[in-house]
């Protein structure tokens, strides 16, 4: 991975990172003050709380996509220290796809006339989960190929003794 390319995706995890940290303290700063009044139509303290914890999933993958990055930069990504980053995401995927799923639920009194919008939402979150899965078979090429690397490292190792 050159170093044009890293240095963009660490810029855009840092845009990503200050942006939703940002979104968080407003909606932190919404709940603590209870500036705006609930008009009734939607509870807007779960919807808050819940979107906090679900940005937060996302920060914690933007932080381990980070730290795979690094690692990919160090050549040392086909290591099994790679899979806790990853197990990591996948864990923060499937964390957003429960918080979106309870949004989804809170929301869902409030769509009795349309109840069009709950199942696009619901449709979302299966697509969350659905990043997930594929973040996980991901995960399965990692392994083989960390096995492929200690396998040519044996074979190197039997090749130096011989020669």
């Amino acid at each position: 991975m050159g170093k044009l390319a890293v240095g963009a995706l660490r810029a855009v995890l840092v845009v990503v990172l200050t942006g939703t940290v940002f979104v968080q303290a407003l909606m932190a700063w919404a709940l603590i003050s209870g500036s705006d009044l609930e008009d009734g139509s939607l509870p807007l303290t779960p919807l808050r709380v819940t979107t906090i914890l679900g940005i937060g999933t996302a920060q914690v993958a933007l932080v381990c996509v980070w730290r795979l990055v690094t690692m990919v930069r160090r050549g040392t990504v086909f290591s099994h220290a790679a899979f806790r980053y990853v197990d990591v995401i996948i864990g923060a995927i499937v964390a957003a796809a429960l918080a979106w799923f309870a949004v989804t639920a809170i929301n869902a009194p409030g769509q009795r006339d349309d109840p069009g919008v709950t199942l696009i939402m619901g449709g979302i979150g299966v697509a969350i989960l659905g990043v997930a899965l594929i973040v996980l078979v991901l995960r399965m090429l990692l392994a083989q190929a960390v096995a492929r690397d200690v396998e040519a490292a044996q074979m190197q190792a039997e090749l130096d003794e011989v020669i």
